[in-house]
């Protein structure tokens, strides 16, 4: 299942937001990321199976006050389906013809 996870962070300088990528990059089954929100103080992670605590807790250890503000699912956008004319029936497939060999002849010699 794909998740989109939106985090707060107390980023105040370019160094903080790169580290904070860094450490996003690393968490398993993290697909992209990106930094958001108009302060540019948010962090936006997709990916499938990505533990959102942990993750939260690894920013924390290492940048200070973070919080998760938001999870959702992401979901595919639907493919409208063309309509595929209906495929002719199958025609029967007839076994091959057998062929008999000729029956072999015995003479006898008397």
């Amino acid at each position: 299942m794909k998740q989109k996870i939106l985090i707060q962070l107390s980023m105040s300088c370019d160094k903080r937001r790169s580290k904070a990528l860094t450490l996003a990059a690393r968490a398993a089954g993290v697909t992209s990321m990106g930094i958001t929100g108009d302060a540019r103080d948010q962090l936006e992670v997709v990916g499938d199976g990505v533990d959102p605590v942990c993750l939260v807790s690894c920013l924390r250890k290492k940048l200070g006050h973070a919080q998760i503000i938001k999870v959702e699912e992401v979901k595919k956008p639907e493919e409208k389906k063309k309509e595929d004319p209906k495929p002719k029936p199958a025609e029967p497939v007839y076994p091959p013809p057998y062929y008999y060999y000729p029956p072999s002849y015995c003479h006898q010699w008397w």
